[in-house]
């Protein structure tokens, strides 16, 4: 018997990385499992993965910038499986830039995709998973708790992912729905390939921001992410769980 079991999951960046990750591991402990993505060709390679192995999973095309999109994805998921018990918010964005040259409009995506992408999956999801009284887990990161040189809209969006979180968790808690978070802190996935050094800054600066020992993988985030979704921490709500191998500590 596996802790998901029959329960109805849906996966925001699922195509790779952490979002990847999550996915399959619902998949292994019993959840039906979709798989949203921009990419929609990694998402289906995610859910091939899944249901390779025994599990039940299908992709679906989700830019979570749009309202319309976010609706229909959510929707179509609960025609599909009947429900909605998970909703994991795992897709994101990130760049390292001065803030000076930072433009209106890569401040307005990141804003969009890591803030109010999970604004708009919860939204949409909260009807169905109080019927369920389910979980939602967001992703924000230890740049969301702590300052980091260069990332003044990363920060922003992932400061604001934590607040969000906690403003839901005390609105929908006595509803039975548990709403958390998890900030992770550097973790070897597709996305780390996006903070390059702004040219002329010294690796130097990065010193207070590199995690102790090694990267965080993939695996580790999602084991925390299905925790916090399990039957495992019912008592926990509203939590900003840190997985960051010592960064910030």
């Amino acid at each position: 018997m596996g802790r998901f079991d029959g329960r109805s999951v849906f996966v925001s960046g699922a195509a790779s990385g952490i979002g990847r990750a999550t996915a399959e591991r619902f998949g292994r402990e019993g959840g039906r499992v979709a798989c949203a993505d921009v990419n929609v060709a990694g998402a289906e390679e995610t859910a091939a993965t899944i249901r390779a192995a025994g599990g039940d999973a299908f992709a679906m095309p989700c830019d979570v910038t749009s309202p319309g999109a976010v609706a229909e994805a959510i929707a179509e998921t609960v025609r599909r499986q009947g429900g909605l018990h998970v909703l994991a918010n795992v897709a994101g964005i990130g760049f390292f830039r001065r803030t000076t040259e930072t433009t209106l409009e890569e401040w307005n995506r990141m804003i969009a995709v890591n803030l109010t992408g999970q604004f708009l999956t919860c939204k949409e999801a909260i009807p169905h998973i109080l019927k369920t009284r389910g979980a939602i887990i967001n992703t924000a990161s230890v740049a969301g708790l702590k300052s980091h040189p260069y990332s003044a809209a990363y920060c922003a969006s992932k400061g604001g992912v934590v607040q969000l979180t906690r403003a839901l968790a005390v609105e929908y808690g006595r509803k039975d729905v548990r709403i958390n978070c998890i900030c992770p802190g550097g973790v070897e996935t597709p996305l780390i390939g996006q903070f390059t050094l702004p040219e002329g800054v010294s690796q130097a600066a990065l010193g207070r921001i590199m995690p102790l020992g090694r990267m965080g993988k993939p695996e580790e985030v999602a084991g925390t992410i299905a925790f916090l979704a399990s039957d495992d921490a019912t008592y926990v709500n509203g939590a900003t769980i840190v997985v960051d191998g010592g960064m910030i500590a």
